[in-house]
C-alpha cells in the first residue's frame, strides 16, 4: 500500500504524456476576484435600498 501511494502521488503520475497542463488553466484572482466584488456590490445596494426608502 504504502509503495502504490508514494507512486501514485508522485509528480506528473497522472499525465502519462508529459503535456504540460498550465497552459489551459485561467488564473482565479482577477476574473473570479471581479465577478465576486460585483456581485457582493450589487446585493448590497439592492438590499440597503430596501432597508433604507
Amino acid at each position: 500500500t504504502l509503495v502504490h501511494l508514494t507512486f501514485l502521488h508522485e509528480t506528473g503520475s497522472n499525465n502519462p504524456l508529459g503535456i504540460p497542463s498550465d497552459c489551459d488553466k485561467i488564473p482565479f484572482h482577477p476574473y473570479y476576484s471581479i465577478k465576486d466584488i460585483l456581485g457582493f456590490a450589487l446585493i448590497l445596494i439592492l438590499l440597503a435600498s430596501l432597508a433604507l426608502f
